[in-house]
């Protein structure tokens, strides 16, 4: 069954076609989540608060974009939110460093790896949040601009331009990974 007739059966009260969107869509969402947040609590806390958002305002979804779309667009507002409500500048030890990838057993190259990567982290934090919500949507999670432009509620143009920023950005510090 497509989103498209899930998301009307749902609209009309069915839980379990509900259910199986919150199933379709939950993972993608709490990767963005965790991606913006750096943090698996809140973004737990973020997705289950845009789910239940979104099943109180099924009626009004008028499918100007797609289900997917729309959950992107709640949760990165969430994450907004959430962002704007800590402390200006968090300590860089308290981003947790990622797992390293298997480098075939090779430990030099595994430990620069994983340094490159906690680098990445490092430099995605210090972006703006609208920079890091347009790079991580469309890096990470592969949206079109127009697909970012449309979660983000911002006009293609700025997507573009915020997208620019922050791979100049990035660039520049990740520079001596080159």
């Amino acid at each position: 069954m497509d989103d498209g007739l899930l998301v009307a059966r749902s609209a009309e009260g069915d839980d379990d076609a509900f259910a199986e969107l919150v199933h379709r869509h939950s993972a993608p969402l709490l990767a963005l989540a965790y991606h913006m947040l750096r943090n698996v609590p809140d973004a737990e806390e973020v997705v289950q608060d845009a789910f239940i958002s979104a099943w109180r305002r099924l009626p009004e979804f008028r499918g100007d974009a797609t289900f997917h779309t729309w959950m992107y667009r709640i949760v990165t507002n969430r994450c907004l939110n959430v962002l704007r409500g800590r402390a200006p500048s968090v300590s860089l030890d308290a981003v947790p460093e990622p797992a390293a990838h298997d480098a075939g057993g090779e430990p030099a190259r595994a430990a620069e790896s994983a340094a490159a990567t906690a680098a990445l982290v490092q430099a995605l934090h210090r972006l703006q949040s609208g920079q890091r919500a347009c790079w991580i949507l469309r890096e990470l999670h592969g949206l079109s601009y127009q697909d970012v432009a449309q979660v983000l509620g911002e006009s293609e143009q700025t997507v573009r331009g915020r997208l620019f920023r922050a791979r100049r950005t990035l660039m520049k510090e990740m520079s001596s990974w080159r």
